[in-house]
């Protein structure tokens, strides 16, 4: 069993920053990539950015230059660094973790999702 536990959302106004975390745990071998999703009120779920295993990342466009994404992997922790805030970055956020453990490979997890609410 893996489990995500994500922090770091709040409501921050315009132009603001916030860091969200997401720390695995449980029986895992092996993380391969870790993402981050949102999604606003009425919309699709939509990929916000992503790094493997090897570090190399993907970003949406809609967040290019503003987010950035790391991971420490001796914690097994994913951050979304979010500068430049726009009201249009308003979603829950969430943390998807692609790992293997002794039983099974590549297999997906999620998080619970944190709510970001930029004001204006």
């Amino acid at each position: 069993q893996v489990q995500l536990v994500e922090s770091g959302g709040g409501l921050v106004q315009a132009g603001g920053s916030l860091r969200l975390s997401c720390a695995a745990s449980g029986s895992i071998f092996r993380i391969n990539a870790m993402n981050w999703y949102r999604q606003a009120p009425g919309k699709q779920r939509e990929l916000v950015a992503a790094i493997t295993s090897g570090g190399s990342t993907n970003y949406a466009d809609f967040v290019k230059g503003r987010f950035t994404i790391s991971r420490d992997n001796d914690k097994n922790t994913v951050y979304l660094q979010m500068n430049s805030l726009k009201p249009e970055d308003t979603a829950v956020y969430y943390c998807n973790v692609n790992y293997d453990s002794a039983w099974v490979r590549r297999a997906d997890v999620w998080g619970q999702g944190t709510l970001v609410t930029v004001s204006s």
